[in-house]
């Protein structure tokens, strides 16, 4: 039962991170190691050159195939018994595949099951395909969709003023959507990298040799065959490992993410704070309660919920960068038990999406609280009027504005008294007595609408 579970993930997220599990669980795991173990079955039976693996029939080849379509909760369950007596996860697969081709014709071919394979040749391939299924087919989708949203937030709002805070306080106004539009521009970013990574494969035998291999089948090129099958599955061969893969990728996926996330709370800590100020106002949802005590309440939890996955997802995702690229001499096993956590890093990331997801969708802008912000600080155009003066050489413009403006409030009517006294051209000095907090955005809205 989903309560009982020590994990979120599968306890009160379960129904969120649902979809990620026929890709990072366990049960996945055991299913994308068949897949490995089959397709290089079938691979063998189609080289020519290695006679002793017979040609397969089309039927035998479905059949084998029907191993891995056809994998349920039953088959992995029969794995798991299995490996009660081997006490070997990868050992277990193939005597499971060996089992599903007892009593048929493809008997025969079953001793090459694993053949010249080692445990970390099937492991790296389906930890592979596993995290490029899962991000390709599951948190991408998402997170492009969150990006889709926000854009079309920051573009709704591309012409609102707001007054902008640089170290709290406040600074040269901006509009809403260009503040969100950053986000939109720093997020695709790290989009486009994802759909640029690698993802490598190394098949090799124990030590990245062939050894096995060359003894076997001395006069076959090795090193090609094992290229052919790796990106047979879709992923980039690796020609030089140790018994493992490297891992490097994997860092890279990790610190990908990283951003990603790291991007993604600084956007929920800026929407939170906004949200705080009155900027952005939450619909009610019905029947949702923001407070135990306090039934006024209605609280940006989606966006807190999301700033606190992001956190446990990097914490995960850092380690993982950190340990998995390092191996003791040709490997050791301290990666096997890591790597059990991928999913773990990618799972909190994607409840970090959903989150913001939700967020964004329950927000409405609060121009009556922008503009009265604005109207509240016109000394902020002391940064117009000391440019405006700086242009026609004048002498310590800055300073004359920094005595007038810093530290005070300065009212519309003070700051239009000092203007008129300046020794400018007209043009300047009309355009900066029609200027407001409001009006003094610059290209922010352009911005805003940037592709």
């Amino acid at each position: 039962m989903t309560h009982r579970a020590i994990s979120p993930i599968d306890g009160r997220y379960h129904s969120k991170t649902e979809p990620l599990a026929d890709h990072l669980s366990e049960w996945a795991l055991m299913k994308y190691r068949v897949l490995v173990e089959v397709r290089w079955l079938i691979a063998m039976s189609e080289n020519t050159d290695m006679s002793e693996v017979r040609e397969l029939t089309d039927a035998e080849k479905d059949r084998l195939t029907s191993i891995v379509d056809n994998f349920d909760d039953r088959s992995a369950d029969a794995i798991k018994k299995i490996e009660r007596t081997t006490n070997h996860d990868v050992k277990a697969v193939e005597y499971f595949i060996k089992d599903q081709l007892a009593d048929t014709s493809l008997a025969d071919v079953s001793e090459f099951v694993h053949f010249c394979c080692t445990s970390a040749d099937i492991n790296n391939l389906a930890y592979a395909m596993m995290i490029r299924d899962a991000i390709y087919k599951i948190w991408l989708p998402q997170a492009e969709s969150l990006v889709a949203q926000l854009q079309a937030l920051a573009e709704s709002l591309a012409d609102v003023p707001m007054l902008a805070r640089t170290h709290g306080q406040p600074a040269t106004p901006s509009t809403m959507g260009k503040e969100l539009s950053v986000f939109v521009y720093r997020l695709t970013r790290q989009l486009k990298q994802f759909k640029q990574q690698d993802y490598l494969g190394k098949f090799s035998g124990a030590v990245g040799a062939y050894n096995a291999h060359v003894v076997a089948y001395p006069k076959l090129d090795w090193v090609a065959i094992s290229q052919s099958f790796v990106e047979s599955l879709g992923l980039t061969h690796n020609p030089l490992t140790t018994q493992i893969e490297s891992h490097d990728f994997l860092a890279e996926i990790s610190h990908n993410l990283m951003r990603f996330n790291t991007i993604m709370l600084d956007l929920c800590r800026d929407m939170w704070m906004y949200i705080s100020i009155n900027y952005f106002k939450q619909r009610v949802v019905e029947g949702e309660v923001g407070s135990s005590t306090m039934p006024h309440k209605v609280n940006p939890i989606d966006f807190e919920n999301a700033e606190a996955n992001a956190g446990i997802s990097n914490a995960t995702l850092s380690h993982l960068a950190d340990k998995l690229p390092v191996s003791r001499y040709q490997r050791d096993l301290s990666d096997s038990s890591a790597m059990r956590n991928f999913g773990v890093g990618i799972a909190h990331s994607y409840l970090m999406v959903l989150s913001a997801i939700r967020g964004l969708g329950k927000v409405d802008i609060n121009p009556i609280a922008l503009s009265a912000d604005l109207d509240d600080v016109w000394e902020v155009l002391g940064e117009a009027v000391q440019t405006i003066l700086r242009k026609y050489g004048i002498q310590n413009a800055y300073e004359q504005l920094k005595a007038l403006t810093r530290g005070s409030h300065i009212t519309r009517e003070a700051l239009q008294e000092f203007v008129s006294t300046l020794d400018i051209p007209n043009d300047d000095k009309q355009r900066l007595l029609q200027l407001t907090p409001a009006t003094y955005i610059g290209l922010a809205s352009k911005l805003a609408k940037l592709e």
